[in-house]
């Protein structure tokens, strides 16, 4: 990259707007009076797929591609992303990370133990290679706003902290390019990521939950990203997907363990265990307890 041009990557995974955003940041920068060149890569983006965007601009781009060590800001909008494109970053460089966590299929080594191959949030991953780091927690404050699906407008404020461009530039592009209907929620959004908090290092995740009924529904919450499959596919509406994006079980004892919603799950964030073993209908024991009717 010559030495007049600037450098940024978007990163995150599918259905969390990062080429949203993308389009925002450029058409800030083109309202700044910048030549700007922009790509994605979207790949199984509705499938919970990694998706990124390079952005460069200056006085004359010829190339959107960041190359390696040279980006001037990365903004991350999950945790794993950020691990996977630090390298991007240069030495002084910048790395706004949410503390998001969406764990791929692929890193789930035994879904019916809940272990995992995804890596623990450390800052430290970040911090040794000389950047100036931020943590941020964009969904707890895109949630108190309203709408847990503005938190891509958080990030965006963060990263107009560390881009020398105005802010009525940035909020003109949101109002132009964001959803009919959401541009207050994403204007606030903004403004609050500008001088949003840093976010402390999350505690280890608790173990799943569980809910009584015929079947087992395990949920592992930090596992899911509100995607909605699984409530649309129940043929007993035992699940729905709260206003926080959250996942919840609305009617367990309806569940009749056809496993759909295990099945079609991108991320391996629900489980349905063998209904309980009973001598006749009505009576629920504990697994491997058969009730005696001798008497």
């Amino acid at each position: 990259m010559s030495d007049n041009t600037s450098g940024l990557v978007l990163a995150g995974v599918g259905g969390q707007g990062v080429v949203m955003a993308s389009m925002i940041v450029a058409d800030a920068l083109v309202r700044a009076g910048h030549d700007v060149k922009q790509s994605e890569v979207h790949g199984m983006a509705q499938r919970g797929g990694s998706v990124f965007s390079h952005i460069r601009w200056g006085p004359q781009v010829d190339s959107p591609l960041v190359p390696v060590g040279t980006a001037s800001v990365l903004a991350s909008f999950e945790w794993a992303e950020a691990i996977r494109w630090v390298p991007y970053v240069r030495v002084g460089g910048v790395v706004i990370a949410d503390v998001r966590t969406i764990v791929p299929p692929g890193a789930c080594a035994d879904r019916r133990s809940w272990t995992t191959r995804y890596p623990e949030i450390d800052p430290s991953l970040l911090l040794d290679r000389r950047l100036k780091a931020r943590l941020i927690d964009a969904a707890a404050t895109a949630t108190a706003l309203g709408n847990v699906r503005a938190a891509n407008s958080v990030i965006l404020g963060s990263v107009a902290a560390f881009v020398d461009v105005e802010q009525s530039h940035w909020e003109a592009s949101i109002e132009r390019l964001v959803p009919r209907g959401t541009v207050d929620v994403n204007l606030a959004a903004f403004r609050a990521g500008l001088e949003v908090a840093e976010a402390p290092t999350p505690a280890p995740a608790p173990e799943h939950r569980g809910f009584s009924g015929p079947h087992q529904i395990d949920i592992r919450q930090e596992w899911c990203k509100g995607c909605d499959i699984c409530s649309r596919v129940c043929p007993e509406y035992c699940l729905e997907v709260g206003s926080d994006a959250s996942l919840n079980v609305s009617n367990p004892d309806a569940c009749t363990g056809c496993r759909l919603c295990e099945l079609l799950c991108p991320d391996f964030a629900i489980s349905i265990s063998a209904p309980r073993q009973t001598a006749h209908v009505g009576a629920f024991n504990e697994p491997g307890e058969i009730e005696d009717e001798s008497d």
